[in-house]
């Protein structure tokens, strides 16, 4: 049951501002828009739950109107938990359960990732996937590497204690079983500023099993990461840094506010990465950068926009030499986690992509560049660019490659 002494929706003054930046709102009519899902129905769903209505389900929870709304109000929390509140669900999802157990399913597809990733792009399981599972057959997804980042970093753990200066990664799911290069990338670039690195045994952030509605599990989560992050972070003294923008939201903003659970030992110390750099590199902790001349555009990820991140991001990219950066204006990719994946939802999630494609292709860049691992997957699947993470750049620039 919704709280009664959560009470944030009566501040808002109904000015519709987080309607008109809603990407769903603006594609579809079955999403009334943020304001009438949100503040005002919460009002009737607590005198009767019975007024829930279908609409709720196709709030994406990207946040921009959080991120708009003049008076604060956690839109988008009041809906989630409106949604997985009241809603009625099957005793068991199968396709919601697989998608949100990251861990699950990635401690598994990386010990056979050959195998996977071709059945992942077989035409007649993706075919069965979209009539069982209703998966949609165009569904791209990441390819699983060989292994996971944090047995591949035992390698490098030695070598990290030299550092007087270190930092605990949070590395996330992505990194952990489909892209160790960012993960590495990482590593270079503080240890060429002289910061060593450390991992703990983490669990995934929760964000999936929130957007899923598995919110028991996403607070065992929670909990697990909170106890191990503090205790490497009273070892190594250093910040708690992320390269995802959704981890890095879900750790600081999520458990606390979402979760109400009591993040208090790490809230101060967990940064994106891109903020951690920027305050070295003001510091004067800036490494030896040569000259990157490529043509990027920026785009930037709903999440990063509302932790108030997306500033620090373009200014470490800014300090790239021979960088050519196109900002582009600030739209939401439509793909949000596990959204994009769901049949219900794919030409919504398809619909709302269509206007930063067509930013990007104006901008006719060389690479692409975003901060979050599902704006990476979406801008790949509708366009011919490839896609990096600022921390990709960064230690391109540092090599010298």
């Amino acid at each position: 049951m919704i709280r009664l002494e959560n009470i944030s929706f009566d501040q808002c003054i109904k000015c519709t501002v987080c309607t008109i930046y809603c990407p769903v709102a603006r594609v579809t009519h079955l999403f009334p828009g943020p304001k009438q899902s949100g503040p005002d129905t919460e009002r009737l769903r607590i005198k009767d739950p019975l007024l829930v209505d279908a609409s709720l389900k196709y709030c994406s929870n990207c946040k921009r109107c959080e991120t708009v709304c003049p008076s604060g109000v956690q839109i988008a929390s009041i809906i989630q938990m409106a949604k997985w509140n009241y809603v009625k669900r099957g005793f068991f999802r199968p396709r919601d359960f697989f998608m949100s157990r990251t861990d699950l399913v990635g401690s598994i597809a990386t010990r056979f990732s050959s195998i996977v990733n071709f059945f992942l792009r077989f035409p007649p399981v993706k075919l069965l996937m979209d009539l069982v599972m209703k998966i949609p057959s165009q569904s791209v997804f990441p390819s699983y590497a060989s292994g996971t980042f944090a047995r591949k970093f035992r390698r490098l753990r030695g070598d990290q204690a030299r550092y007087e200066k270190r930092v605990t990664y949070f590395h996330g799911c992505f990194v952990n079983y489909n892209d160790h290069e960012l993960g590495m990338d990482l590593v270079r670039v503080l240890n060429a500023m002289n910061i060593g690195v450390e991992i703990t045994r983490e669990k995934c952030c929760g964000v999936p099993l929130i957007a899923n509605g598995y919110i028991e599990k996403a607070k065992a989560n929670a909990l697990h990461n909170i106890k191990n992050l503090s205790v490497r972070k009273a070892a190594t003294g250093g910040k708690i840094v992320s390269t995802s923008s959704s981890c890095s939201y879900a750790l600081k903003h999520e458990y606390s506010h979402f979760l109400d659970l009591d993040n208090g030992a790490i809230y101060n110390d967990v940064e994106y990465i891109t903020k951690f750099l920027f305050d070295q590199f003001e510091a004067g902790n800036l490494p030896d950068l040569k000259p990157v001349p490529l043509r990027v555009a920026y785009h930037s990820p709903c999440h990063l926009e509302r932790q108030g991140g997306v500033i620090y991001t373009i200014n470490v990219l800014k300090r790239i030499p021979g960088l050519d950066l196109v900002i582009l204006h600030s739209e939401c990719c439509g793909i949000a986690g596990t959204y994009g994946f769901k049949k219900e939802y794919h030409a919504i999630s398809t619909d709302i992509a269509s206007q930063l494609v067509q930013l990007i292709e104006q901008a006719n860049p060389e690479f692409v560049v975003t901060d979050c691992e599902t704006c990476n997957l979406q801008i790949s699947r509708h366009t011919e660019y490839k896609v990096l993470h600022p921390v990709n750049l960064l230690a391109q620039s540092i090599s010298g490659a």
